[in-house]
């Protein structure tokens, strides 16, 4: 049986810590399950915290992910942790305040868990522009990734919201699963490359700024700019600002870039010794499928990573042994 508790059963307390686990996996996401089946698996002694606030959450379907096409989301997550379950990987919910030096995970309750290693699979979370109705359509009509969901709106009437740098891009895209592509800049300006692509690709232009979205029933009927026009479509894709959540990896110090975002190498590894980081924290593009890729990567470098310690450490004592035998 899966160990869900808040925290405040466990053992290791502050100024209590009397167990040290081989690897402590903060998020419980496609990144930091798919690390904590692995390590499981190798049977290293695994604790997996969960806020429980999963960025697609709105979205009631995932897509692109090799045998779990259609699946819901919060379907993929149940199955994650019932794989981690059957290989003695504990499950806390719970939420963590900051990972000091020496890898001690501090949670919001004052537990405190020792760790010999870290991942953090935190994720991100989608900041959506001000504009009446996009909070209530999003994950449902109004949609972010092209690969995850155009498909269900093929051949829709579909608009892109010019609320972000990226709309251009994910416009010129959208035409592939539909010939009538809106796009509205909004407040973005627009460059005359940027027009004559769209104009190539035979995508429509509307000037003005965005009001509200349109709808009625439940569903998007249009979207109505300021100056009173409606524009009626069934779907509508936008930008959001990727912010990632991660405080825990700022406040250990690791690397990032001239963009913001931690650095890592390709298994995940940041720049402070023991501490590793995968899906979307370090990376906004990452599908799922990609994240739990990133997380299989991270759990195959940190356990050899913990395999060098502990032969290092079986050398030592095996030289203490030996020469207290002479």
């Amino acid at each position: 049986m899966i160990e869900t508790t808040n925290g405040k059963n466990s053992r290791a307390r502050h100024g209590d810590v009397d167990e040290v686990h081989d690897v402590v996996v903060v998020g419980a996401g496609a990144a930091g399950l798919n690390a904590a089946l692995l390590l499981g698996r190798a049977r290293r002694k695994v604790v997996v915290i969960d806020a429980g606030e999963p960025r697609d959450a709105p979205a009631a379907h995932m897509h692109g992910f090799l045998s779990r096409d259609g699946l819901p989301t919060a379907t993929l997550l149940e199955l994650g942790r019932a794989e981690i379950d059957r290989y003695g990987v504990q499950l806390i919910h719970g939420r963590v305040e900051r990972i000091d030096h020496g890898y001690y995970v501090r949670m919001a309750d004052g537990t405190v868990l020792k760790a010999r290693r870290v991942l953090i699979a935190t994720g991100l979370r989608d900041e959506l522009p001000d504009i009446p109705g996009v909070r209530e359509r999003w994950g449902k009509d109004l949609l972010h990734c092209p690969y995850c969901h155009a498909h269900e709106v093929r051949d829709q009437p579909l608009a892109v919201l010019g609320t972000h740098p990226g709309a251009v891009h994910q416009a010129l895209l959208l035409r592939q699963w539909s010939d009538d592509v809106v796009l509205l800049p909004h407040t973005l300006e627009l460059t005359a490359q940027d027009r004559e692509q769209l104009e190539a690709r035979g995508l429509h232009l509307l000037e003005g700024e965005i009001k509200h979205l349109v709808v009625d029933g439940d569903r998007l009927r249009g979207i109505e700019l300021a100056d009173g026009r409606v524009v009626p479509r069934t779907a509508a894709f936008l930008f959001p600002r990727p912010v990632p959540h991660d405080a825990l990896l700022t406040h250990l110090g690791c690397d990032k870039d001239d963009a913001g975002w931690v650095t890592t190498d390709r298994t995940g590894r940041t720049s402070v010794a023991g501490v590793w980081a995968a899906g979307n924290v370090v990376d906004p593009r990452d599908q799922a499928i990609a994240a739990a890729g990133m997380g299989s990567a991270a759990a195959f470098a940190i356990n050899t990573d913990l395999l060098d310690e502990d032969v290092d450490r079986a050398v030592e004592q095996h030289r203490h042994a030996a020469a207290a035998t002479r």
